[in-house]
């Protein structure tokens, strides 16, 4: 393994094979169909799913919600764990959906690289764009596999000056597309000198290589037509003079991409993107926390919770704690403290997840992410830590652009309703308002689609229908300050004064005007899109 920095100590061996790292994308780029190729090729399942197939081929394993069955888009991040090679790949799938962007930005805390996966035809889309600005703030390195290469697609230097251009990132190829399209034969693997061919026949085979001796090797032409082999020669030879070749350091440090071509559905590519991420992607990171940092290596356990997921299993009411182990050895039962409330928690049944079944875990090390079954004790941002008192950081919590008023359709049902939402503000599904005045609750969502998304898991998980109404606010601000000036603030704009689930003061206004008159009038309290969630 490239070792980052050269005064750390060596990592345990088991430390040092971990690979955490979650996926990147544009809806639609297919990014749930190489989660499953990677399961594949894991061994972890025997075929993969597709997310448009018919019937039952459909149903892939990394999407367990009903609505993402029924749409074919992944709108909750989850968490897979399986063996390649000598690695242990812990793989956290991301919502594509612009409309779950949170989630996302917040299971990038949680992972020491992502791979960005970029539809050949379209190229850097919005989503992608947005995405990759918070690996950037993280400086997360980034490995790109570039997808479809089986259907008509745009020149290839085009796709690399466009992310060169968009994400400020130096683009290096690992491997080079030979034709594309129906042309599309396969890919020249630059970094091990072998030529890789696609079976179109069957795409749960893993492809062909031929080892080869250079481009000038005569074995080409068996496998390659004449036009082809030509195109390639010259466009390597000018990919090795205009592009950067592949420094493993500034990889790690997040200033260089390498690219593999491929096409998900067919299979092709993935293996060689897997090497990659375990040849270059980095080891378990120092994980930033207050009043210190923490460092994988250490033997004391510590760990974080970057995302919760209620009712995972409908026949129980049960809510899972994802929990980032970010230091020592884990062993099942043991005692850790909840450092929020300063309690002792017995951990006696963490999971391992694959999709959405799951095993009990007997052990995990700093890298692993396991599941803790709790009821609500568990939030997002919490820290659990072999005692001393250390909160994890930089895990963020956004203002909602959308709000709406929520209304049970049984008026006596109101108590189940709050229930249901408290449940999903803890699970940061959504933002819950309660205002100081007037009864009923706002509910706030970065995307449209997540109101419908709410509505349907309130109906099916707690058998409440629910309707949204227009609200007079348009957005929320958090508001900080002196305790006295902030009661103080409430006290004379009561009518626009909300609490979100843990208490806080929250300002909702309607128009910009709003914001703009508090900071003129209240000098002394201060209001903000984000807050950290930590406690």
């Amino acid at each position: 393994m490239l070792d980052t920095q050269t005064n750390r100590p060596e990592l345990p061996p088991e430390i040092a094979r971990r690979r955490t790292f979650a996926i990147i994308s544009h809806p639609d780029a297919g990014k749930t169909t190489l989660t499953e190729k990677f399961l594949l090729y894991g061994g972890a399942i025997q075929m993969a799913g597709q997310v448009r197939a018919k019937g039952e081929a459909r149903r892939t394993r990394s999407d367990f919600m009903q609505m993402e069955k029924d749409r074919g888009i992944s709108v909750s991040a989850s968490a897979m764990s399986f063996d390649f090679g000598t690695f242990r790949f812990n793989l956290v799938d991301t919502p594509g959906h612009s409309d779950f962007s949170e989630d996302t930005y917040r299971t990038l805390t949680a992972v020491d690289a992502a791979v960005m996966v970029i539809d050949g035809a379209k190229g850097v889309e919005s989503q992608t764009q947005k995405l990759f600005e918070v690996c950037r703030l993280r400086d997360l390195p980034i490995l790109t596999f570039c997808n479809k290469m089986d259907r008509e697609s745009r020149d290839t230097f085009d796709i690399i000056d466009e992310i060169q251009e968009n994400l400020a990132i130096d683009v290096t190829p690992a491997s080079w597309p030979i034709g594309v399209g129906r042309d599309f034969l396969g890919t020249y693997d630059m970094l091990n000198d072998r030529l890789e061919l696609m079976d179109r026949a069957d795409r749960n085979v893993v492809a062909e290589s031929v080892q080869i001796d250079g481009l000038d090797d005569p074995k080409l032409a068996d496998h390659v037509p004449e036009h082809l082999l030509e195109q390639l020669r010259e466009e390597v030879e000018m990919a090795k003079e205009l592009l950067p070749a592949l420094d493993p350091q500034a990889v790690l440090e997040g200033h260089m991409t390498p690219i593999w071509f491929g096409s998900a559905i067919n299979s092709f590519g993935v293996k060689e993107l897997m090497d990659g991420i375990g040849t270059y992607g980095p080891e378990p990171q120092v994980q930033s926390a207050e009043p210190r940092k923490i460092a994988p290596e250490e033997k004391k356990v510590a760990g974080f919770v970057f995302k919760v997921q209620a009712n995972m299993d409908p026949k129980h009411r049960d809510r899972v704690a994802f929990v980032r182990m970010a230091s020592g050895h884990f062993k099942r039962g043991m005692k850790l403290t909840h450092v929020r409330t300063k309690k002792p928690m017995a951990i006696s049944n963490p999971v391992l997840f694959l999709a959405s079944d799951r095993e009990l875990a007997e052990e995990a090390w700093a890298g692993d992410i396991i599941g803790i079954p709790n009821h609500g004790q568990l939030r997002i941002g919490d820290t659990l830590t072999e005692g001393e008192a250390l909160r994890v950081s930089g895990i963020p919590s956004f203002a909602p652009e959308l709000l709406q008023g929520i209304r049970a359709g049984d008026p006596l049902k109101a108590k189940h309703l709050e229930k249901a939402l408290m449940q999903f503000a803890e699970e940061g599904a959504a933002k819950v308002f309660k205002p100081m005045i007037g009864s009923g609750f706002i509910v706030g969502v970065v995307g449209q689609l997540q109101f419908e998304v709410l509505a349907s898991r309130i109906e099916m998980e707690y058998g409440l229908p629910v309707r949204f109404e227009q609200s007079q606010f348009t957005s929320a601000r958090w508001v900080h300050g002196e305790r006295q000036a902030v009661e103080k603030f409430a006290d004379m704009n009561k009518q626009h004064i909300s609490y979100d689930n843990d208490g806080d003061v929250v300002f909702l206004t309607r128009l910009q005007w709003d914001i703009d008159r508090v900071a003129r009038d209240y000098p002394d309290v201060t209001l903000s899109a984000t807050k950290e969630m930590m406690v």
